[in-house]
């Protein structure tokens, strides 16, 4: 199949009415920064969470719950697009037994869709996530979604995820509205989590090294496998989805290549310039062992090519969360 050559910076978004949920949250300030580079007309919401960022150009409609079906419509009304990225992310150490979550992300997925569907949009993007997809030890395609179940420490979760497609595929079948579907991997990158409590890996990591801790202990064994992505690097290519992908159609939305838990120390050690005595504690408990996504589908059909490296995305997180540490 032949390679379609495309400028991630196109001007299909300039102009555009494009509503982010979750506008407060990690992903949905990337997408917000990103879309502002590009022109669009932004509009997000807040319910619980302040914004991460301030800028006149962003429509802000306060006090919208994604609980509520008429909230939903009044903040999605005169859009063309809709970017889902509100909802819950569970804690790594309750995603196991973590119901409300579960709850709480089919009930606002449905809502924002019957929504979109009933004001008329064009188009609604998601980013699902790879915890639908069952225990492989290679580089899993989109056609294995469904083969078997999920890993069992993603078997709630797993499912839901799966569920939010089944939704989509619900609503695609009673409307014309595009139904833009990516899923992603692990991410990272500015704004995320850094609460020590609650965050995911990265942002565990690098907030641990800062604060100096020696030895340096890290749960399970060095050589489990993930796929990361900068989060810049994850808004691009589920924008491309949104924009030259067909309806329904699922992209994995991956680095292509894996990273092991050693090799992320190595980067967060190296991007701090700490230098602390690593233990690996192989009595803690971790998730799945492996999980890679093939990428050959957005490669080829698409043209999506990451622009930053792994260790590139660690520094420039790092240099993030130094910058603003204090103020998070």
């Amino acid at each position: 199949m032949e390679v379609k050559q495309r400028n991630f910076k196109t001007m299909f978004y300039k102009d555009k009415k494009v509503v982010v949920t979750g506008g407060s949250g990690f992903v949905g300030t990337n997408f917000i920064l990103e879309l502002l580079e590009r022109g669009a007309d932004v509009t997000t919401h807040t319910h619980i969470r302040p914004m991460e960022i301030q800028d006149e150009r962003i429509r802000l409609v306060k006090d919208i719950d994604l609980f509520k079906l008429d909230d939903c419509i009044k903040l999605l009304e005169g859009a063309d697009y809709v970017i889902h990225c509100g909802g819950y992310i569970t804690n790594p150490a309750q995603v196991r037994t973590n119901v409300q979550v579960l709850l709480h992300n089919i009930n606002s997925t449905a809502n924002v869709l019957e929504a979109a569907a009933k004001c008329g949009l064009k188009g609604f993007l998601d980013i699902n996530s790879s915890t639908g997809y069952p225990d492989r030890r290679y580089a899993i395609t989109e056609d294995e979604y469904w083969e078997d179940e999920p890993h069992e420490a993603y078997f709630g979760y797993g499912w839901m995820r799966r569920y939010r497609e089944k939704l989509m595929e619900f609503v695609s079948g009673f409307s014309d509205l595009k139904i833009a579907l990516s899923r992603g991997t692990a991410m990272y990158g500015p704004y995320d989590n850094f609460n020590p409590k609650t965050c995911h890996v990265i942002p565990a990591l690098i907030n641990r090294v800062l604060s100096g801790e020696d030895p340096f202990v890290v749960w399970g064994t060095a050589d489990v496998v993930r796929d990361f992505l900068y989060v810049r690097d994850v808004i691009d290519g589920a924008l491309m989805v949104l924009e030259n992908g067909d309806s329904l159609r699922p992209y994995n939305l991956g680095a292509g290549s894996a990273v092991t838990v050693g090799d992320i120390v190595d980067a967060v050690l190296k991007a701090t310039g700490k230098n602390p005595k690593v233990v690996y504690d192989e009595t803690k408990p971790t998730t799945i062992p492996f999980r890679m996504v093939d990428t050959t589908r957005i490669t080829q059909e698409l043209g999506f090519k990451p622009k930053w490296t792994f260790e590139e995305g660690i520094k420039k997180t790092v240099d993030w969360y130094i910058e603003n540490r204090n103020e998070t």
